[in-house]
């Protein structure tokens, strides 16, 4: 599988950049499989319906977020849809959308880390440890996970 994992697209000029290479790069890499971060598509600020049909448009195969994600009041409906959009899986039981979605052979994983975040998030070892158990009867054949985290030290431990 080819794969590309965009970080975080940011507001119009990150969207317009996405929309000049993603496409051929696409297809000059023969791309399986574009992940892309979206929290800050919409001027720095969550994602919106408009924002993510761009991002969609150009290429990204599922949006991945962080604590921005619900900068924009729309975003809920967004991620209630059956759109490619992940939230951190570690958000408390109840938050709209899903943490992990599955395409083919590859599952995508949405984490947050904890240090220097908003608190009320669950740890986000113990989340994924509890997804990967439920994937254990039809195991992908590839797993991504973005973990979104304002501290490096949380990104190696």
């Amino acid at each position: 599988m080819r794969a590309l994992l965009i970080g975080d697209i940011m507001g119009k000029p990150g969207r317009r950049a996405l929309e000049a290479v993603l496409p051929q790069l696409r297809e000059e890499e023969a791309l399986d499989l574009v992940i892309a971060n979206g929290e800050n598509a919409a001027g720095g600020y969550g994602l919106t319906a408009e924002t993510t049909d761009a991002i969609l448009d150009a290429g990204v195969d599922i949006i991945t977020s962080g604590n921005h994600i619900w900068d924009q009041r729309e975003v809920i409906s967004l991620m209630e849809s059956e759109l490619p959009i992940l939230r951190p899986a570690n958000y408390p039981a109840g938050a709209p959308g899903r943490g992990m979605l599955r395409m083919g052979d590859a599952v995508v994983i949405n984490l947050q880390g904890r240090v220097f975040m908003p608190e009320g998030t669950d740890s986000p070892w113990t989340v994924v440890d509890d997804l990967l158990a439920q994937l254990e009867d039809d195991p992908p054949r590839y797993v991504f996970v973005d973990f979104h985290t304002e501290a490096t030290s949380e990104q190696t431990a």
